[in-house]
């Protein structure tokens, strides 16, 4: 557009008092970043304008984000509470499972359409879930593999997808695609990964042995503290091991876990990254920086390097009176998210 055209342009999009007014330039069409018309003759060749998302660029090597929305997904903390969606009766017989649009959006934000994404302790499947979402609600489809050697959350997973599509289809929606879940270890599973093919790793990582835990909401022990012990002395209640073999110290939980991410790390391609879910502990008047810990643990260990901690904050989590009147004991409504990268060769 010449001069001209591109001031009658502003024109239209002022206020009464000559202020750029967003919304009626978004109600024209008209590309808007940072709250100013683009003149998208202007954008470089490696350049262009998603409407309603910002510019692009195509050099991105990371994610399929704008400008504007990689801006936003650089936050270091994520203070969202998703809504328990997702057949949420029945995913919550997981004790710790994770929105599947949070993963989701972590999906969007380390990795492009198409790419591979692999969640070694898989559980209900809220990774492959997110990535399913992704093909509706994201940028695009990603491939997902997960590992899971309980095989009642298998099928968990399975009927979760089965009606959660039947749901969709008769409210007119697509389905979601389904994803690969493998029943096993992943210690013996990830040979069968080809070495550089996955594009992202993200997990939650399992410190204590659910699969002797009652999983109902209903009842007292599924309400007091599922991580467990870390002193080795009671492996009936907790074996922090993340197979479920070890004997439950903190110390053999670290080295276990090490282990694993340097496993891992071969099937991860050079330019991919590595995702964790990790959640503090208080237990027994001590204060347990359990992500601090691991993301050392495996630094030293697994050709990886941290490159960032989110915060994931749920402003929906249920609070307790821990401690009141005679002690301040913290309520746990924050998770960590530790990203790391492959080491440069």
């Amino acid at each position: 557009m010449d001069d001209g055209d591109r001031h009658r342009q502003s024109r239209l999009v002022t206020d009464d008092d000559g202020a750029f007014d967003a919304e009626r330039a978004q109600e024209e069409s008209l590309p808007i970043e940072d709250g100013e018309v683009i003149d998208t003759s202007e954008l470089a060749d490696h350049q262009c304008y998603v409407e309603g998302r910002g510019v692009y660029d195509e050099r991105n090597r990371v994610n399929d984000l704008t400008g504007r929305e990689w801006k936003y997904a650089t936050k270091s903390v994520i203070d969202e509470g998703y809504p328990p969606d997702v057949q949420h009766d029945l995913r919550s017989e997981h004790g710790g499972q994770k929105p599947p649009r949070l993963c989701a959006e972590l999906i969007g934000r380390f990795s492009k359409a198409g790419d591979t994404v692999l969640d070694p302790f898989a559980g209900v499947g809220g990774t492959l879930l997110g990535a399913s979402f992704c093909e509706h609600e994201g940028t695009g489809l990603r491939e997902a593999i997960g590992f899971e050697r309980n095989e009642r959350w298998v099928d968990l997973y399975e009927e979760v997808l089965e009606r959660e599509n039947e749901e969709r289809r008769a409210r007119g929606e697509p389905p979601l695609a389904e994803q690969e879940l493998q029943c096993g270890d992943c210690a013996d599973l990830i040979d069968g990964i080809e070495d550089d093919s996955v594009d992202l790793l993200l997990t939650d990582v399992p410190y204590w042995h659910m699969d002797e835990l009652e999983q109902t909401r209903n009842e007292h022990e599924t309400r007091e503290s599922k991580l467990g012990a870390f002193d080795g002395d009671d492996e009936e209640e907790a074996d922090t091991s993340a197979n479920g073999d070890g004997s439950g110290t903190k110390a053999e939980w670290l080295e276990d876990m090490a282990a694993k991410f340097d496993r891992f790390a071969d099937a991860v391609t050079p330019e991919g990254h590595v995702v964790v879910f990790i959640g503090d502990m208080y237990r027994e008047q001590s204060y347990e920086f359990l992500s601090a810990e691991l993301a050392r643990a495996i630094e030293s260990t697994a050709p990886l390097t941290l490159a960032a901690n989110l915060v994931w904050y749920d402003p929906t989590k249920d609070l307790h009176v821990y401690g009141y009147p005679f002690s301040f004991v913290p309520s746990m409504v924050h998770q960590n998210v530790l990203v790391f990268r492959l080491e440069d060769e």
